[in-house]
């Protein structure tokens, strides 16, 4: 019977939720999803001095927001320290690893002649076969014992076949001469202990699995599955940096993506199902795997988030996009929606999805339902409401107040008093239009009325006719 999949997400907690960071984790929660196995969290804080609880809530927030739940709690691998030294002194006793008490000075040394000489700067240590008797009583580091010739095939899912020579290989340090493990060490430990059956990670830790394989052989535990994915590149094909904007997670939700679209956008960061581009998760979960993934590097485009984003709004209940735009409000630190707000919000949701690509599209066009009397009109809107208007609408105001209140009763009243007065339907619907919302751009006049009713529609005709 095969093993559960176990895969996990590892991020450091020194900054926010990165966009690269973000499309990893939802790589490894999609395959888990996907072989019905199990996605784990782990934050890798062994560097308590760059490490931030600020930070670390940062990921949390990201990856709720994203709907990457993982399962049970989030393990803290600085918490799993004596575990790590553990390991290393087992290994020491087992011999696959030894003592060296070389200072960083004569690595230096030893580097800098080896560098004067043209030759490689990779440290041989020479306490690797020393007698213990010559050992002096002085602090030392543990270093693992790499082989000295051959090589270490890196088995990888997306990469294929990775091939390192041995000799290229240095006996990395496990535990450090003040008592404290390596990275390199802990996350193995650590991803054996959790039992991680496969390792979804970025093509930049590609080197790091042959050295890390050197401790699971040290152990003779299993060697995960690899699958190095290319990392994200900016739109001019750089590698992502300040330069290139939004980089954080919270930074997209801060600007109105719904969560499902920035799924969907990073998913298609690098892997591929045909040529679907808009999907739902559960489509994604059925048919993710990790075959799918290329070996060139993904680039951001903006066009294609915004497309996205249109598409998954389009298709969203209207309850969750008012609820997830009460979200997004809270994060972008504007006003919450009233309760009659969200209701009426929720109401006119039919006419305001349309052709809107964030929520903040969203919230323009619904100002009309949003916004209360007095209406304010904006500059543009102000233009159409001249003497003349004033008059028409106080003219069309009669029509109106026995209607029955349908959209066809509504548009045969106001056709037919544009025919009486011998005008286009147009020029009465964008005065109409400035005195409902105040704004130009706006769904049309006879969605807005039918949204904020006979009274309030009434009551703003008379707030502008009678001024």
């Amino acid at each position: 019977m095969p093993q559960p999949v176990v895969t996990r997400f590892a991020p450091s907690p020194t900054g926010y939720l990165h966009i690269g960071g973000a499309r990893t984790a939802l790589f490894n929660w999609l395959y888990a999803k996907a072989e019905g196995g199990t996605f784990l969290l782990r934050i890798e804080d062994t560097d308590l001095a760059r490490s931030d609880a600020d930070a670390t809530a940062a990921i949390f927030q990201g990856l709720r927001w994203l709907g990457l739940e993982w399962d049970g709690d989030a393990v803290s691998q600085s918490a799993n320290r004596p575990r790590h030294i553990e390991v290393a002194q087992q290994m020491l006793a087992a011999g696959t690893a030894y003592k060296c008490f070389a200072t960083p000075e004569e690595i230096e040394t030893a580097r800098e002649a080896a560098r004067a000489e043209g030759r490689s700067t990779l440290y041989r240590s020479p306490w690797r076969d020393a007698d213990p008797a010559t050992h002096p009583d002085a602090s030392f580091a543990i270093r693992v014992k790499a082989p000295l010739d051959g090589t270490t095939v890196i088995a990888d899912r997306v990469q294929g076949d990775v091939t390192i020579r041995n000799d290229q290989l240095d006996d990395m340090i496990v535990l450090r001469s003040d008592g404290t493990p390596t990275y390199m060490l802990a996350v193995v430990v650590d991803d054996h202990d959790m039992g991680v059956t496969h390792v979804i990670r970025g093509d930049d830790h590609l080197n790091n699995a042959a050295r890390q394989m050197l401790v699971y052989r040290a152990m003779g535990w299993d060697v995960p599955v690899w699958a190095h994915i290319p990392l994200i590149h900016g739109e001019d094909g750089k590698k992502l940096s300040k330069r290139h904007g939004a980089l954080g997670v919270h930074e997209y939700q801060a600007q109105g993506y719904p969560a499902a679209a920035m799924r969907n956008y990073l998913a298609r960061l690098g892997w591929g199902h045909g040529n679907d581009e808009v999907f739902t998760t559960e489509q994604a979960i059925s048919w993710f795997g990790l075959e799918g993934i290329g070996k060139a590097p993904a680039r951001l485009d903006a066009k294609k988030l915004a497309h996205l984003s249109g598409q998954h709004i389009a298709m969203m209940d209207d309850a969750a996009l008012v609820s997830e735009i009460a979200e997004y409000l809270q994060v972008a630190g504007l006003p919450a929606l009233a309760e009659d707000q969200a209701r009426d919000l929720e109401n006119a949701m039919y006419c305001l999805k349309d052709r809107a690509k964030s929520f903040p599209d969203i919230l323009e066009k619904a100002h009309f339902c949003l916004t209360s009397r007095p209406i304010e009109p904006d500059s543009k809107a102000a233009k159409l409401l001249d003497e003349a208007a004033r008059q028409r609408l106080g003219e069309l105001t009669p029509h109106l107040q026995d209607a029955i209140w349908t959209r066809d009763d509504l548009e045969n009243r106001i056709a037919a008093f544009a025919e009486q007065q011998g005008v286009g339907l147009g020029k009465l619907a964008q005065p109409l239009r400035a005195v409902l919302a105040g704004r130009t751009a706006t769904p049309s006049v006879f969605d807005m009325m039918l949204v904020i009713g006979r009274e309030e529609t009434l009551a703003r005709l008379a707030d502008f006719t009678s001024a």
